[in-house]
Formats: structure tokens, C-alpha cells, sequence
């Protein structure tokens, strides 16, 4: 387990300091980087949930899809709840950040390799059903703290969302067992792989623009990367083994809750005026950081599951 995370630690740097260098070199410039973030979050995003919800209807998956589904939605719930009270930060700039990386978990690449390894299809069964709420929050919850407007709260915006689409496509095709032809799936299949290569090569490029002993310097990011990766995860795990949940789902649950910072922090910087940097080292130390903590967490998990 531990050479599975260092690994996947690895990859990540290596795809960020790809951002780096393109940035040193003048390959990139802020529009560019603006329109690969409207891209990620427009095109991507939905496919990498359809995706995941594309496999045989099961009752037994079904069962435990919707225990992962509840508890995914009470951990965010109390993520919201203890960052609001404690993340608070006279600049609006770094309090949109803080609040959205600390309840918002890199879910996808950082857990989804993990759960293939440690417990197969089953596990990213799993996976896919917290990584669909954590999308239905992201696109809720996650868009209000980081743009301030209550526009994108409407019913409309609400339902017309990328994020929100897909996770609407993903559910009708697993319960209604709908086909999905191969001139389809294989295009969704390689715009969802975009899915990790993008977003690092973002964070790359505002990585060099900022410095990681910044991060360091903010006090409120170090605390927020300590409730992401260890309070709220080991506090997720503990009420959801005293509500019953064991087994595979459990060690799954336990694996989403732990990943660090989710990468789109960066892009919802980007986009609507957060401060980038401190997105940027919160994004990049908790990835680093999370070589400690996941092995910790999910190793619990596996013994008390």
C-alpha cells in the first residue's frame, strides 16, 4: 500500500512539474491555462462520472451504493460544517480557498488507482458513487464559496451543470441497465482520462508562479491541510464503523476521504478570483503530505473493517 501511494505521489510531481517547465519556457500563458480549466470542468468532469457508472446492474452494488451515497453526503456535510467555523480569514480571496480545499478531496486520481489495487472493481464501484457526490457539492456548495454569487444557486444553474449532468447520465445508466455503444463509451473513456494530466499541468504552471514556503508561512493552510488529511477523514471513519459500515466499503469510503486537496481547487481559483497561490501549495503539500496520512488511515480501515 505504501509503494501504491508513493507511486501515485510520483506521477502527480511529475505531471506538475511538466506545468512548471511549460511555464518557464513560455508554452503556456494565463489564457491558455483559463481555457484547458474551462475545458476540465465543462468536458471532462462529466465523462470521468459516466464513466464510472457504466457496468452491469447488480442489487447487491445497488445496496451499497446507496450506503456509500449517504455516507459520502454526511462527511461533506461535516466538512462544510467544522471548515465554516474554523477557516475563517478577514481575506475573502484565501477564505474561498481554505473552505473549498479542505472539504473537497482529490477523490479521483489519488483514490481511484488505490482502490483498483486494493480491492478491486468493487472498490471503484464504490468510489465512483462518493466521487459522484462529491461532484453534486462541488457544483453546489463548492461553486457558491469559491464565486460569492447566489446566481449559481438557481434551480436552473443548479440542474444545468456539467457536474450535475453527469451524475444524472451516470445513475440512469447503471439502474436502467442502459447499453452504451462502443462509438460512445471509447470518447468518453479518453476525455475522462484527460481528467489527470490537465489539471496537474494547471497547478504546475501556477506553481510557478507562487512558492511552496508560502503555504508554510499561512497558518490557516496549514490547518486546513491537517483537517483535510487527518481530522476529518479518521473522524469520517470512526462514525461510519459505529454506524455498522464494514468491509470493502468501509476500506473504500475510507480511501476517498483520505486523498488530499482535490486538484480542481486550483481551477476554481483560476476562475473565479481565488487566491491561486495559496490554492496552489495547498493542492501541492497535501499531495506531498498524504504519502503520511493515507497509508495511516486506510490501514486502520482495513483492520477494523
Amino acid at each position: 500500500m505504501f509503494i501504491n501511494v508513493l507511486t501515485q505521489v510520483i506521477i502527480l510531481f511529475i505531471l506538475i512539474l511538466l506545468g512548471v517547465l511549460l511555464a518557464k519556457i513560455k508554452m503556456l500563458d494565463d489564457a491558455t491555462v483559463k481555457g484547458m480549466t474551462e475545458v476540465v470542468l465543462t468536458f471532462v468532469t462529466p465523462c470521468v462520472i459516466i464513466k464510472s457508472f457504466v457496468r452491469e446492474f447488480n442489487e447487491a452494488l445497488l445496496k451499497g451504493l446507496l450506503i456509500s451515497v449517504a455516507a459520502a453526503f454526511v462527511s461533506h456535510i461535516g466538512f462544510i460544517l467544522v471548515s465554516t467555523l474554523l477557516l475563517r480569514h478577514k481575506n475573502i480571496s484565501k477564505q474561498k480557498v481554505l473552505l473549498y480545499g479542505a472539504v473537497f478531496s482529490n477523490c479521483g486520481f489519488m483514490s481511484l488507482p488505490l482502490q483498483q489495487v486494493l480491492l478491486g472493481d468493487e472498490g471503484v464501484f464504490f468510489a465512483a458513487s462518493y466521487i459522484a457526490i462529491f461532484n453534486v457539492f462541488v457544483w453546489t456548495y463548492g461553486i457558491l464559496v469559491m464565486s460569492g454569487d447566489k446566481k449559481y444557486m438557481t434551480p436552473k444553474k443548479l440542474i444545468l451543470n456539467p457536474g450535475i449532468i453527469g451524475v444524472i447520465i451516470g445513475v440512469m445508466i447503471f439502474i436502467l441497465s442502459i447499453p452504451v455503444p462502443k462509438v460512445i463509451y471509447e470518447p468518453v473513456s479518453y476525455i475522462a482520462a484527460l481528467n489527470t494530466p490537465i489539471p496537474m499541468i494547471i497547478i504546475g504552471y501556477h506553481l510557478a508562479h507562487s512558492s511552496l514556503l508560502d503555504g508554510l508561512k499561512e497558518i490557516k493552510c496549514i490547518l486546513a491541510i491537517i483537517l483535510k488529511l487527518f481530522v476529518y477523514p479518521l473522524a469520517a471513519l470512526g462514525i461510519m464503523y459505529l454506524c455498522g459500515i464494514r468491509g470493502n466499503l468501509l476500506i473504500s469510503l475510507a480511501i476517498s476521504c483520505s486523498a488530499p486537496v482535490a486538484a480542481n481547487t486550483t481551477m476554481f481559483a483560476s476562475k473565479f478570483g481565488g487566491d491561486t497561490s495559496l490554492s496552489v501549495n495547498m493542492v501541492s503539500l497535501s499531495t506531498l503530505l498524504s504519502l503520511i496520512s493515507m497509508p495511516i488511515v486506510v490501514t486502520l480501515a482495513q483492520q477494523i473493517a
